[in-house]
């Protein structure tokens, strides 16, 4: 059998296996022929992939450096997050003596991939000359870290960062088998787990980590971020606290530290953090965006702007910047800015992630200057590129939605109603993302008895730990009906104790959790006494601005026209149920009566709560409260009407999102 065989005889999949077996063989004229004539067929992304980087390889072990070149940026043309790829570049411009182009390629490698130890290596002496001490820490502990794991551990990190989760799963618990203690592979499958979303499975095996060994600053640190993930920010900020008590020169732990103390309210404490890492000339962009953060929540509108810019002046194409700007709602692109951000979006070397930044930016930036066509085409293209890294399923949601009305029936509910936790304080406001919540929440805030806090994690997570397999026992919701009733005032007592370090003085407090009504039938099993605000807007308007949010984390039906729309429906359906089973305990509150009826829908939300008027609730904008939620310089504003219609500017886009509903 000739070595450069028609395809059309094997599968890519197989032909692939001997081009790589050509490779071993040393035979690399015959696999640069072979890779050639596969990619002269109809084979699909992942072989074209595969393909082009096993060309790239057998060209640079040739010594045709200019072509191994030209295949790797083929590749990176399909998939601009390919950590081989980069590195690929890396090892002909440093044969080639560019050694600026080498450098910027083995970095981009090592930040896609840690686990690559070639390319750390070939980093160190780059970081020595340069004598860049910070890097070369970094660098020298990563290689020391990788050169002394296992091989089938380093295997199994190289499978997790090349996306083969399933892969590197089965792996690292095989070795687990046999070395049940040992660190590295716990933590390495709590970062597994994390990619799996299995974050309540990451923050046991963390806890474990610790408790096997208490002074691994590593373990500590992950499980920081962990917590952080929760929202367990009270929890976040004790281990901050122990990694900077055991490391105070550490960037990444102050950092961290300064995070915690944003969850938990020390707004101005974080910030001082901030601005002491950068009166020491070791911010990065990342810091100056944090900082932004901390003072947009803070309200210094003036000084995030600063913040923000200065992570773009550090790092020209630093997509979450454009992005921040774009997100305080008021901030006008000039057109050096928006020549910038075009360029970013059309640049080879600018990441996915920025990519996707820069296009809601772009979507902002020409929204302002009313180029409808424009603004649509960048804000469709960022949410078309973010829906390529998830994988949201609308059917999923569906099939939720039905588990919980046919769980909480009238009967259930009634067989529950008074044996919850009888405290009166929560507030939630509920709904769909950009409904308008977090003004609601700012009108509550405002009131003398009332703490505002934020989207509290608790009840999610809860509902998460209820639906862990428990052999063939059902799984929530379908497992309410056998939790033992004194259960229920425990969860309930639990969620009062779990809050309690993000409210003051207040009689009442608000979570507003938008996803949390998904779940307001375990929320009033086990807080009877809350009160739940739906918070409603008019379904165009309301997705349509969903569509122009790029979410810091969850949310991935907005990413999507047709699944928006099917996922306001699905939780209308899902409201109407929760109407039906707790009558008259749930205010409906919509946006377009707030902003046309203020102070009669304000009235009326104070009455729901048993909340005395206060002129303070009409003056909402004068609060000086925190806000961490995209409307959080709008809600700092009086009441405007221009934004009820803003999306009829888009309508002749909109048909996806418009004919669910009205079909």
């Amino acid at each position: 059998m000739s070595d450069t065989m028609s395809v059309q005889t094997l599968s890519p999949k197989n032909e692939l296996k001997r081009i790589q077996q050509l490779l071993q063989q040393s035979k690399f004229v015959d696999a640069e022929q072979s890779a050639i004539a596969l990619l002269r067929h109809k084979i699909d992304v992942e072989a074209q992939t595969q393909c082009w980087y096993l060309l790239a390889v057998c060209r640079r072990l040739q010594g045709q450096h200019e072509t191994a070149i030209d295949a790797a940026q083929q590749l990176l043309k399909i998939n601009t997050e390919h950590a081989r790829a980069h590195q690929e570049l890396g090892y002909n411009y440093r044969t080639l003596q560019k050694g600026k182009l080498a450098s910027i390629h083995f970095y981009k490698a090592t930040k896609l991939n840690p686990a690559l130890l070639s390319a750390w290596q070939a980093l160190l002496p780059i970081y020595q000359q340069a004598d860049q001490q910070e890097a070369l820490v970094l660098c020298t502990n990563q290689i020391t870290h990788l050169s002394g794991l296992p091989k089938s551990l380093l295997s199994a990190t190289d499978l997790l960062y090349e996306g083969n989760i399933v892969e590197a799963d089965a792996l690292c618990r095989r070795y687990l088998q046999e070395n049940k203690h040992s660190l590295n592979g716990l933590m390495l499958l709590a970062e597994i787990a994390v990619s799996s979303k299995a974050i309540s499975e990451a923050e046991f095996i963390l806890e474990t980590c610790i408790q096997l060994s208490p002074t691994n600053l590593e373990a500590h640190y992950q499980l920081f971020k962990i917590y952080s993930k929760l929202g367990k920010f009270a929890k976040a900020l004790s281990l901050g606290d122990i990694l900077v008590q055991q490391d105070s020169n550490n960037i990444f732990y102050r950092v961290a530290k300064a995070t915690a103390l944003v969850g938990v309210g020390g707004i101005q404490k974080a910030i001082d953090i901030y601005l002491q890492i950068v009166n020491d000339n070791k911010a990065e962009s990342n810091v100056y965006l944090l900082l932004g953060h901390a003072y947009k929540t803070q309200g210094n509108i003036e000084q995030s702007v600063i913040a923000y810019q200065q992570a773009y002046k550090l790092e020209r194409h630093c997509g979450d910047a454009y992005w921040s700007l774009a997100n305080t709602k008021t901030y006008q692109f000039n057109a050096e800015e928006i020549q910038h951000m075009l360029a970013g979006t059309e640049s080879s070397d600018v990441s996915l992630k920025d990519k996707v930044h820069l296009h809601f930016a772009l979507g902002k930036a020409y929204e302002d200057e009313k180029q409808y066509a424009p603004s649509f085409l960048h804000y469709d293209l960022g949410n078309k590129l973010q829906s390529t890294t998830l994988t949201y399923s609308s059917d999923n949601h569906a099939q939720f939605v039905q588990s919980q009305i046919s769980a909480f029936t009238p009967e259930l509910v009634t067989k529950f109603a008074k044996v919850g936790h009888p405290d009166p304080s929560p507030i939630f406001i509920v709904g769909m993302p950009r409904a308008g919540s977090t003004l609601l929440e700012q009108i509550l805030a405002s009131h003398s008895e009332v703490d505002g806090t934020m989207e509290l994690h608790e009840i999610l997570g809860l509902a998460s730990n209820l639906s862990k397999k428990q052999g063939s026992k059902p799984v929530y919701p379908h497992n309410i009906d056998s939790i033992p009733e004194p259960y229920f005032a425990q969860l309930g007592q639990k969620f009062i104790q779990d809050t309690q370090v993000y409210r003051q003085n207040g009689a009442y407090f608000i979570d507003k959790m938008p996803n949390n009504y998904m779940h307001i039938g375990l929320i009033k099993l086990i807080l009877p006494n809350a009160k739940i605000v739906d918070a409603r807007r008019e379904p165009m308007a309301c997705c349509f601005s969903g569509f122009k949010q790029l979410f810091g984390e969850g949310q991935e039906f907005s990413y999507s026209l047709s699944d928006l729309a099917q996922y306001y429906k699905n939780y209308v359906k899902l409201m109407d149920h929760w109407q039906h089973v707790f009558p008259n305990q749930i205010l409906q509150v919509n946006h377009e009566d707030v902003v046309n009826d203020t102070e009669t829908q304000i009235r009326r939300l104070l009455d729901f709560c048993d909340l005395p008027f206060e002129l303070a609730c009409i003056d909402f904008h004068k609060n000086k409260r925190a806000v961490k939620t995209p409307s959080a310089q709008q809600v700092r504003q009086p009441i405007y009407k221009t934004g009820l219609e803003q999306w009829t500017h888009f309508e002749p886009y909109l048909g996806d999102l418009a004919d669910p509903f009205t079909a």
